[in-house]
């Protein structure tokens, strides 16, 4: 729900062996009808949405759908921190209601790991979020506070 509006995503990803996103096809389903757009990435931060190069995405290495938890292990795996480093990661951020594709600055910092749990201390200032996401052992977002938790 966003704006008191239901809306639903499918989406398929490509990334390559550094984890950065090279592709992403978006498809979205709300009260406005359906709507696709396709992100391409050359892997060095240069950026296509749906074949137009766009400059505002320049130096994005992942893709962070709003609709998604799942894409916030993408950064966590690219940079590999070890615990106390910090790093910046922006994206090309894709709105889950219209698939508007953005600029969105965030930073991860890694924290001190709990069994086989992963900490980051994770920043999004243009929406003034900061939350602390817990990985598991693969990686994978197990508690995105306020945004998802992943139940077995």
């Amino acid at each position: 729900m966003e704006d008191g509006q239901a809306w639903g995503i499918r989406y398929a990803l490509a990334i390559d062996a550094s984890w950065a996103t090279r592709s992403a096809h978006i498809v979205g389903r709300s009260a406005l009808g359906v709507n696709e757009v396709r992100l391409e990435g050359d892997g060095t931060g240069g950026w296509w949405v749906n074949g137009m190069r766009v400059p505002q995405l320049d130096g994005c290495l992942d893709v962070d759908l709003e609709a998604s938890a799942f894409t916030n292990a993408l950064p966590v795996h690219r940079l590999a921190l070890e615990v106390g480093q910090q790093a910046d990661a922006p994206a090309a951020y894709v709105r889950a209601l219209d698939l508007r594709a953005e600029r969105l600055e965030q930073s991860y910092r890694r924290l001190q790991d709990s069994r086989e749990h992963s900490h980051y201390d994770y920043v999004s200032p243009a929406f003034d979020f900061r939350a602390e996401l817990v990985y598991d052992e693969f990686g994978l977002v197990l508690d995105y506070p306020g945004i998802a938790v992943r139940v077995a």
